[in-house]
C-alpha cells in the first residue's frame, strides 16, 4: 500500500530556479533515504509530502497520516505542549481534579498517561516531568523530544530532515533503534552514512529528478561507483568518436582537393568541350557538398555524444581538491595539555584535570555525550577560554573551522574573503590559492552567504591554509554537520592527504575512520 504518491511533480525556489521536475515518487511500508547536493531540493521536497507547501506542476495524493520531526520546535512552553498533547494532558487534569464537563469526560484520551510515559522512556527523556518547562532542554533533549511527539502521534509516515545533526553518539544510535522498529513508512534526509545503512532504499534528488536505489547507503555507493566509472568509459569512448570522425573528415577533405586538383589540370589540357567540363565540375560541386554534409552531421553526432557523455561525468565526478604541505615536521610538539581544569564562573565544572599531547602529524578525535565539554576543550586548545587551572601550550600555527566556517564574512566574496584574512596576498596569488579549491575565475567572486555548506567550508579551508604561514594543526568542530555526502567524501579525501596535524570535534564514526584517526580522546560528562 502506498501512503503517499508524487505524479510528475516540480518545484522551484521562491526566486524561479528550478530544483526538479517531473518527480514521481511513491512511499509505502518502508524506510527511504533521501540523498543529493545541497541545494537539490530534499528539504523542499520533504515540505511538499507533509503538506506544507504545494508544487509547480504535478500532483501529490496521501492516504495516509504524514508528521514531520521539527527541527526548531518552540520551547517556551511545557514538556507535555511540545509533544502535542497539552490540551489533551490538561483535560485529563481537570478531570483528576473534579472540575472535568461532560466534554472533558466525552473526549478523554485516557490512554495518553501510558503512551506519553512509554514515548519518553523510549527517548531516554523518561526521567523528565510532562509538565516540566521546554526551555531548558538542550539541543538535543529537544530533538529527543520531538522523536517521542512522533511515536506518540503514530502517523502513516515520518519525515525526518537531518536527525543526527549535533546529535552525540547515543542519541544517534536511538534515532537509528526508533526507525528499525518503525512499521510504517520513513523518509530521511540525512547524510550520516551509519542512519543511512538502515534503509530499505536510498533515493538519489537531482535536477533531473528522483532515482531510486533499492538497498541501503552501502549499496546505493557500491552502484555509484560501477556508474561512475561506466560514464568515464563512454566518455573515453565518445571523445575516441570524435577523433575517429573529424579524422575522416580530413581524409575525405584531402581526397577531395585531390579531385578538384587532378580536374583542373584536365581541364587546362584543352580538347575537352566546354558543356562536358560544366557537367564534371558541378557533378563534382554535388557530390562535394552531399560529403561535407554527411561529414557535418557525423561530427555534429559525435560531439553531441561527447557532451551528453562529459555532463553524465560531471554529475559522477567529485569534487576532490588537494590541501598544500603544512611543514610539520615528524615528532614535533604541537598541543599539550597539563593538569587543565576548567570552571565557568558559578562555579560549575566543565573539564577536570585533563592531560595530553600530540605530536607531528598526529589524528586525534575529541568524543563524548553532548554536554562533556568537548565545545570547551576547542576553545581553550584556541586560546578562546583560559583555563581555571593547569597549563596549555600551543607549539605551532594552528586553525579552527566549525560547522559553519563562520570565519567568512556572509557579504563579501570568496576573493575578499581571502584577502581579508590574507592581507598580504596579491591578487594573482589570491586567484592561483582558491583555483586549487575549485574557484577558479568567476566562482571565487560569489558571495560567501550564497555558499552551500560543503563550498563554503572548501573556501574556509582555502583562507587558512594557503596564509603566508600555513597552520600546522587543523581544529575542526563537527566538520560534516552541513554538509552532502559528495562534500564530505571530497573532505574526507583531502583531509586524508594532509600532512599537518587534526584534532575534530566528531561524531561521525564513517568520517573519522576515512581521515584515518589514530586516537580518541573521551570527554565523559562531570
Amino acid at each position: 500500500m502506498s501512503f503517499v504518491t508524487l505524479d510528475s511533480v516540480s518545484a522551484a525556489t521562491p526566486d524561479g530556479r528550478l530544483l526538479f521536475e517531473n518527480l514521481d515518487l511513491s512511499i509505502g511500508a518502508e524506510r527511504i533515504g533521501l540523498v543529493g547536493r545541497n541545494g537539490a531540493g530534499k528539504s523542499t521536497l520533504l515540505a511538499l509530502i507533509a503538506g506544507l507547501r504545494a508544487p509547480s506542476a504535478g500532483a501529490i495524493s496521501r492516504a495516509g497520516e504524514v508528521a514531520m520531526l521539527e527541527q526548531s520546535p518552540d520551547l517556551a512552553a511545557r514538556l507535555v505542549d511540545l509533544l502535542g498533547v497539552g490540551e489533551a494532558w490538561d483535560r485529563l487534569a481537570r478531570i483528576e481534579r473534579g472540575e472535568g464537563d461532560a466534554s472533558d469526560l466525552a473526549e478523554a484520551d485516557w490512554d495518553l498517561p501510558a503512551r506519553l510515559e512509554q514515548a519518553l522512556a523510549e527517548v531516554g527523556l523518561g526521567d523528565f516531568e510532562p509538565e516540566r518547562s521546554a526551555t531548558a532542554l538542550s539541543g538535543g533533549q529537544a530533538t529527543r523530544a520531538g522523536l517521542a511527539r512522533l511515536l506518540i502521534a503514530r502517523p502513516d509516515v515520518l519525515l525526518l530532515d537531518e536527525p543526527t545533526n549535533n546529535l552525540d553518539a547515543e542519541a544517534r544510535e536511538l534515532v537509528k533503534r526508533i526507525l528499525a522498529r518503525w512499521r510504517g513508512g520513513a523518509v530521511v534526509v540525512s547524510h550520516d552514512r551509519s542512519l543511512l545503512r538502515g534503509m530499505d532504499r536510498i533515493v538519489e534528488l537531482s535536477s533531473l529528478g528522483a532515482r531510486s536505489y533499492g538497498g541501503d547507503y552501502d549499496l546505493y555507493a557500491g552502484r555509484k561507483a560501477v556508474e561512475a566509472e561506466a560514464a568515464r568509459r563512454d566518455l573515453d569512448h565518445a571523445e575516441r568518436e570524435v577523433r575517429r570522425v573529424a579524422a575522416e573528415a580530413q581524409v575525405a577533405r584531402e581526397r577531395k582537393d585531390r579531385r578538384d586538383a587532378n580536374g583542373r589540370r584536365f581541364a587546362d589540357r584543352g580538347g575537352t568541350p566546354k558543356i562536358l567540363l560544366g557537367m564534371m565540375a558541378e557533378r563534382a560541386e554535388t557530390s562535394g557538398a552531399k560529403e561535407g554534409r554527411l561529414a557535418s552531421k557525423l561530427a555534429a553526432q559525435a560531439e553531441d555524444a561527447r557532451a551528453a557523455a562529459e555532463a553524465l561525468v560531471e554529475r559522477t565526478r567529485g569534487l576532490g581538491f588537494d590541501l598544500p604541505s603544512s611543514g610539520l615536521p615528524e615528532g614535533r610538539l604541537v598541543l599539550a595539555f597539563d593538569a587543565v581544569c576548567f570552571a565557568w564562573p558559578d562555579g560549575a565544572p566543565v573539564i577536570v584535570d585533563l592531560s595530553f599531547r600530540m605530536t607531528g602529524p598526529e589524528r586525534m578525535a575529541v568524543i563524548g555525550p553532548n554536554g562533556s565539554g568537548k565545545t570547551t576543550l576547542i576553545r581553550l586548545a584556541t586560546g578562546q577560554l583560559e583555563p581555571t587551572s593547569g597549563e596549555i601550550r600551543r607549539q605551532v600555527p594552528f586553525a579552527r573551522l566549525d560547522q559553519r566556517a563562520t570565519l567568512l564574512e556572509d557579504d563579501q566574496t570568496i576573493l575578499e574573503n581571502f584577502r581579508r584574512l590574507n592581507p598580504g596576498a596579491s591578487l594573482n596569488n589570491a586567484h592561483a590559492a582558491l583555483a586549487r579549491f575549485l574557484f577558479r575565475n568567476a566562482a571565487a567572486l560569489r558571495v560567501a552567504g550564497t555558499l552551500s555548506g560543503g563550498e563554503r567550508l572548501r573556501a574556509a579551508l582555502a583562507c587558512v591554509l594557503c596564509a603566508a604561514t600555513p597552520p600546522q594543526l587543523l581544529i575542526l568542530d563537527e566538520p560534516t554537520n552541513h554538509l552532502d555526502l559528495d562534500s564530505i567524501r571530497a573532505v574526507e579525501a583531502a583531509l586524508g592527504g594532509y600532512d599537518g596535524a587534526l584534532l575534530v570535534v566528531s561524531h561521525d564514526e564513517d568520517f573519522l575512520e576515512a581521515i584515518s584517526v589514530e586516537r580518541r580522546l573521551v570527554l565523559k560528562s562531570p
